[in-house]
């Protein structure tokens, strides 16, 4: 078998921790020893070991001669975990071979150094790109100290997010419904504005599929979050935090500091309107790797006018309403060749709708 074989099956364990292991990666490993797979492993859960460890564990015999195959660079400093490479190097492996190099730069080459100055031969790059498009949200946190933004938006074939009067739930099926929820749970934290909150009154936890809830946060400038809200409850299951302006934010409402939520203070970029750069900022500072954006049509507008978005995902139904409220609103676009240009990753079909994958043209 060659490298790319195993290294194949490295990618498929390390995909199982999709949605657990944030802020750190996915990682998956492989140890071959005469042509035969005697163990595997995957990062299962932040905090918890890591794939090389799980990999080592799983293996009944002796490690020593054998080879490794892992997904991304083994750590070499310590965090929740002591280093995976001196477990490798204690193991006596005789080689090591990387998908690619972690971004981070507290690893960044430190870890195939020290397996090269062990005499343990290593070779970088076995399905490179791959491996590192599975960890895209990480890789742009690491290099950007911001989250990996995706918006998503269920609208009607005609392009409405809601009726002329506001009413959308619900525009999708009951499969994207719970594709939406599958989303939720592979992202740090969920984004909507205060007008999304008013009308729709969402809940924002992950409830019809297995998967942990993200952080909720609402984008509301004069903070008049209604104090019946349903985000503002389940508090112990998944976390509130209002981003507001100055002013409202200094006079705190008593009612949300009782109840424990957390009001994050960001600079107006025009009146009314939160600085979005700064707010992405902070949730970086906060191990935020990535922000699903919900909406409404002004937030998607918003971060789309800006260019903050890495990724658009468009669950699209087939229903027609006429007139209503379209998803992304005035861009102060005159001509075609201004327009924000996107390409095509995939499209799929979930259940009667269309889901299709769209990000910004390099």
């Amino acid at each position: 078998m060659t490298d790319e074989y195993y290294m194949k099956m490295a990618l498929k364990l390390a995909r199982r921790g999709d949605g657990w292991t944030s802020p750190n990666p996915m990682v998956g490993a492989v140890i071959v020893k005469d042509q035969q797979v005697i163990g595997q492993g995957y990062h299962r859960k932040y905090g918890e070991a890591h794939a090389e460890v799980n990999a080592i564990n799983d293996v009944s015999g002796s490690v020593g001669g054998a080879t490794f195959y892992v997904t991304l660079e083994p750590c070499s400093h310590h965090g929740k975990t002591p280093p995976c490479v001196d477990r490798i190097i204690e193991a006596r492996a005789s080689r090591v071979v990387v998908g690619c190099v972690d971004p981070n730069p507290l690893v960044s080459g430190r870890g195939i150094s020290i397996l090269n100055n062990h005499g343990i031969e290593t070779k970088v790059g076995v399905l490179g790109k791959q491996c590192e498009n599975m960890n895209e949200k990480f890789f742009k946190f690491m290099r950007t100290g911001m989250p990996f933004v995706t918006l998503k938006y269920a609208q009607t074939i005609d392009g409405r997010i809601a009726s002329s009067t506001g009413h959308s739930q619900w525009i999708s099926s009951e499969p994207s419904l719970r594709f939406a929820h599958r989303l939720r749970g592979l992202h740090d934290a969920v984004l909507v504005g205060i007008g999304t909150v008013a009308a729709d009154d969402p809940d924002l936890r992950v409830r019809l599929v297995r998967g942990r809830n993200p952080l909720r946060v609402i984008a509301d400038s004069t903070l008049r979050i209604p104090p019946g809200a349903r985000i503002l409850d389940n508090q112990d299951t998944a976390k509130t935090l209002i981003a507001t302006e100055p002013l409202h934010g200094r006079e705190k409402n008593p009612m949300l500091k009782e109840r424990g939520i957390e009001t994050l203070i960001i600079d107006e970029k025009s009146k009314g309107v939160l600085d979005l750069k700064k707010l992405l900022t902070e949730l970086g500072k906060r191990q935020i790797s990535s922000l699903l954006v919900e909406g409404g049509a002004g937030m998607i507008t918003s971060f789309v006018r800006e260019g903050l978005f890495d990724r658009m995902i468009v669950i699209t139904a087939p229903k027609v309403v006429g007139r209503g409220i379209e998803a992304v609103g005035d861009l102060g676009i005159s001509k075609m060749d201004e327009s924000v240009a996107l390409k095509f990753e995939k499209i799929y079909r979930k259940g009667e709708d269309i889901v299709t994958y769209l990000r910004k043209k390099d």
